[in-house]
């Protein structure tokens, strides 16, 4: 793979941003007012959920760490992979939990991973 653009390097740390707040709200925010209402949770279910928030945070924080070592060190190969990945996991977010997972999680995804591909 040729050098990675410095668009679609921009591009993918928009996305590894984007991850870094997902996992401030999974994480962090989960059993707050703000928290539960962006996912549509009441305070007891927040409560019931709340390690499994954290572990998708965490695995959220993993993603964008690894997106903007893999944009700022060139790894293109790598890039479009961790890409691909957030795509797959952002159609299943989809299906399975919120569709606005979709709009905010897949698209920048999708369109990071075609400048990379560029």
């Amino acid at each position: 793979m040729t050098r990675m653009s410095t668009i679609a390097v921009i591009a993918t740390l928009v996305v590894a941003v984007l991850h870094v707040g997902f996992m401030i709200l999974e994480s962090v925010l989960w059993t707050t007012p703000t928290g539960r209402k962006i996912f549509g949770q009441t305070k007891e279910s927040a409560a019931t959920t709340k390690v499994l928030a954290l572990n998708q945070g965490c695995y959220n924080g993993g993603a964008a760490a690894l997106l903007g070592w893999a944009a700022l060190t060139d790894r293109g190969d790598t890039t479009a992979a961790l890409l691909i990945f957030i795509i797959a996991m952002g159609i299943v977010g989809a299906a399975t939990a919120k569709p606005t997972i979709l709009v905010i999680q897949a698209v920048p995804a999708a369109i990071a991973l075609a400048l990379v591909l560029m």
